[in-house]
């Protein structure tokens, strides 16, 4: 079967099976041309080279024998897959992330990567990269160890303002150690997420990259990122690099040692015991103590036997309830040097920042690298206030 291309009134046939290969693995494939191609059997020439665009894919490839182009895709994803692994690292959730889904997020990531690496000598290697080898030791020894390794204290993150404080805290303390943190930031990403996630891990024995997905129609979308962002952390301690989804909610009973690890460094178990967990109430005013969501405390006081399952089971359906009442937040749509800051991480930007300062780049080529060319060179001094 083939799919005609149209230019100038000709008909070219090809492979529909190489035309289905080629953008059903790529980010075109969320594309109308796309889908319309399939229905209708063909296409025209300048749509072929438009999905070929978005998809980073060669367009004269989609006139190659589909043994050719069936290697050329195990080819580019064993290269993508250096950086992620092949599976989703999910708790307690049946969801599952495509990798086209986040192809050319990785891609990027994975760019900035090496740009750094190629061009900054003061990089050693990553100590926190598994910092945490198997599971075996018990939860509050990983626990402490990680939070040692990173400079986190309890009482810094209890202390701060208020979640979104914790939050860029929690951040600080990552890139202090070479862990680049990156951001979901819409209309300044290479793709739009169109399936929910939580985030990923960017393998690099040097700077890995933590990817946070955003949270903003979840409850108390700071809270959330914050616990996160801090499983990230541990899987990253546990040489763990994936796509991964969570259910925060779950009440199961074996969520998994990594699980355990951030429910252990965000909330003790020493100091949970002594909170007053009778009603939700008190739970809300524990989970604002400890910069978490209501969910995730009522998770945990189950988990710790402080209230039973039926209870902790009630309070998340009261929660969801008082969640679906509260009247929705429009976005405001951010300054755009905040923005790029946000998903290029404060801390890579920095260091390329020296880059550029060397003569290593043009401010082009950081325009294009760092802030793909969401920026201008115009516009590079106030990005420089704004990474400071």
């Amino acid at each position: 079967m083939t799919i005609d291309v149209v230019l100038d009134g000709e008909r070219v046939p090809i492979v529909r099976a190489v035309f289905e290969a080629l953008l059903e693995n790529s980010a075109a494939s969320d594309y109308v041309a796309y889908h319309n191609a399939v229905d209708k059997g063909s296409i025209k020439f300048k749509n072929l080279v438009f999905l070929a665009t978005k998809g980073e894919i060669p367009y004269s490839l989609f006139f190659a024998p589909l043994p050719l182009v069936e290697t050329q895709i195990e080819t580019k994803t064993a290269k993508l897959l250096e950086g992620v692994g092949k599976s989703t690292f999910s708790v307690n959730s049946r969801d599952v992330v495509e990798l086209r889904s986040i192809e050319l997020i990785v891609k990027d990531l994975l760019r900035k990567q090496a740009l750094l690496k190629k061009h900054d000598d003061t990089l050693a290697r990553n100590e926190i990269v598994g910092l945490l080898g198997r599971p075996g030791r018990p939860v509050e020894e990983d626990a402490a160890k990680l939070m040692r390794a990173i400079g986190l204290t309890h009482t810094a993150m209890r202390t701060a303002k208020n979640k979104q404080t914790a939050l860029e805290h929690l951040i600080e303390r990552l890139e202090a150690n070479q862990i680049l943190v990156s951001r979901s930031v819409n209309n300044f990403m290479p793709q739009r997420l169109k399936k929910k996630f939580s985030g990923m891990t960017i393998k690099d024995h040097k700077v890995p990259y933590i990817f946070l997905a955003s949270e903003s129609d979840r409850e108390e979308p700071f809270g959330r990122q914050v616990f996160t962002l801090t499983l990230l952390t541990v899987l990253i301690a546990r040489k763990i690099f994936a796509p991964v989804t969570y259910d925060a909610k779950s009440t199961a009973l074996s969520p998994g040692p990594e699980f355990e690890i951030v429910g252990e460094i965000l909330m003790p178990t020493g100091e949970i015991s002594r909170l007053p967990l009778a009603s939700l109430d008190e739970i809300v005013a524990a989970a604002e103590e400890f910069k978490v969501t209501p969910s995730a405390m009522t998770v945990r006081a189950m988990r710790l036997k402080r209230i039973d399952i039926e209870t902790a089971n009630h309070h998340l359906d009261e929660l969801a309830r008082r969640h679906a009442d509260r009247p929705k937040s429009t976005a405001r749509n951010p300054l755009p040097v905040n923005a790029v800051k946000k998903y290029a991480g404060r801390e890579l930007s920095s260091r390329m920042f020296d880059v550029l300062d060397t003569g290593k780049l043009s401010p082009g080529q950081f325009c294009q690298a760092v802030c793909l060319n969401k920026l201008k060179p115009s516009q590079l001094n106030e990005f420089r206030v704004a990474v400071q």
